[in-house]
């Protein structure tokens, strides 16, 4: 692999912002550059499952009369994106399913703050069925590629809006993580993913998102750039049923963490299935934690006691997903696999969901634990670097599970939990794939974990590397 370290990519999104407030180019220019950069890629990287080309150029017009006129905002004219999951007025919100949906008639919460701030939806991208898989393919859309390796996942669910970044097609994007979501197709992409503290950005019109534990997060090729958009679209609604204090994160970037005690995991917690850390991606989680070490914190191997924190997850997870059902026009197109566990969500939505919601607390006692000794917990975002294209998406139910457990069993505790975690790239393996290593803390640290991720991308300088052109201009078509 020989990274292109100048290639015609967008600019990153504080730097975008910045050029826009000064006038060196207009909110137009860069938004005809970002829907030129996604026509001539969607055929190979599909990234987008809807491009909203002629209502972007129209909102950037207006964004370029404010800025004439002196207005300033944070994001004031520049183009993201946003994944599928997310209400765009006048836009459909099919969560990667098949059939017809309505258009929305108002923006989600998260939405609407972006725009609030400026920020121009270019499109909405590309996730598997309603988000249940690290891998972002399906008869409703084909498959999106992976920048880095075209024959591979970006991972999923957030899958598009990893692409999307990494590709360089828009400086940033949110996504939602409910088991990995955001973190796992960030570290197979070589990007920063925040998953914030439940509520830090809402899920309204959803009170919460699958019983509590999706969040949304945000996608970037830099931390600065990733916690600007985490601001920019924080923030609650009347009806969120979680309201965590505001925190302003862009503030904790370039800021000292100072000396650190740092805790290495590298056991995944218990599940049914095995999942085995491959030597590869151990290998560049150790490197890293290497380099914390010359940075002058104290990392130490240590386990959080995770215990049976599995059975918390499946009520809540099934049950939410049972509920997203509901709300599919047409049912019987779905993957046989969603409909199996929606069923199995049925059956859990009574006493073993209550008892699941119950459990939390005892497990914030028992895992936060850890933090009495230590600041951050280091640990692998995933178990295995991105697999080929095609090697889920035609499994059965347990063995979509066996596959989905053996490469990604580390991120989902962090979702029963609600508590924040931030990928950072790791490296490649084998022939030049990402892989990553997630910062993770305890109830409301994204300062804390947004500050220390900064620090050790002064020291790597990751953001620096971009696909091979030829990966995402050859591939081959979804």
């Amino acid at each position: 692999m020989a990274p292109d370290t100048a290639p015609d990519r967008a600019t990153g999104l504080a730097e975008c912002a910045r050029s826009l407030a000064e006038g060196e180019v207009t909110a137009r220019e860069v938004v005809e550059r970002a829907l030129a950069r996604i026509e001539t890629t969607q055929p190979s990287l599909n990234a987008f499952r809807l491009v909203r080309a002629e209502a972007a150029l129209a909102e950037a017009d207006e964004a370029d009369k404010k800025l004439a006129a002196g207005v300033r905002l944070p994001l004031l004219g520049v183009p993201v994106a946003v994944k599928d999951d997310m209400d765009v007025a006048g836009e459909p919100t099919a969560f990667g399913c098949r059939g017809e949906f309505p258009a929305q008639t108002e923006d989600g919460e998260a939405v609407r703050r972006l725009r609030a701030a400026g920020a121009i939806v270019i499109g909405k991208t590309n996730t598997c069925e309603l988000g249940q898989w690290p891998f972002t393919e399906g008869p409703a859309f084909g498959a999106t590629r992976n920048p880095w390796h075209a024959e591979h996942t970006p991972g999923g669910s957030s899958g598009g809006s990893a692409a999307a970044v990494a590709a360089g097609l828009v400086p940033a994007a949110l996504g939602s993580d409910g088991a990995g979501s955001v973190r796992i197709p960030a570290s197979w992409t070589h990007l920063i993913g925040i998953k914030p503290q439940r509520g830090r950005i809402s899920t309204w019109p959803r009170p919460e998102s699958f019983q509590g534990i999706t969040v949304n997060g945000t996608l970037a090729r830099t931390v600065a750039d990733a916690a600007l958009l985490l601001d920019s679209a924080s923030g609650n609604h009347k009806g969120d049923l979680h309201r965590p204090l505001p925190l302003r994160v862009s503030d904790a970037v370039g800021r000292d963490p100072g000396r650190l005690r740092i805790a290495l995991s590298l056991k995944p917690p218990f599940t049914a299935l095995p999942a085995r850390l491959d030597p590869a991606v151990r290998e560049r989680v150790l490197a890293l934690a290497e380099r914390l070490a010359a940075l002058g914190h104290v990392v130490e191997e240590a386990e959080p006691r995770y215990g049976q924190i599995g059975l918390s997850f499946i009520p809540r997870a099934t049950v939410g997903l049972a509920e997203r059902v509901r709300d599919v026009p047409q049912q019987d197109l779905l993957d046989r696999r969603t409909r199996d566990a929606a069923r199995l969500g049925r059956v859990l939505g009574g006493a073993p969901l209550r008892v699941a919601r119950r459990a939390e607390a005892t497990l914030h006692r028992r895992i936060g634990a850890l933090f009495d000794t230590y600041d951050v917990l280091l640990a692998p975002t995933t178990a295995a670097p991105p697999p080929l294209i095609g090697s889920m998406v035609n499994l059965n139910g347990l063995g979509t599970d066996r596959a989905m457990i053996a490469a990604c069993p580390f991120a989902w505790p962090w979702n029963v939990l609600g508590w924040p975690g931030v990928n950072v790239p790791a490296g490649f393996v084998g022939d030049g794939l990402p892989v990553g290593a997630q910062l993770l803390g305890p109830a409301n640290s994204e300062p804390l974990l947004v500050s220390l991720a900064a620090q050790l991308e002064a020291d790597q300088r990751w953001h620096e590397l971009w696909p091979p052109h030829a990966t995402v201009a050859d591939s081959p078509a979804a």
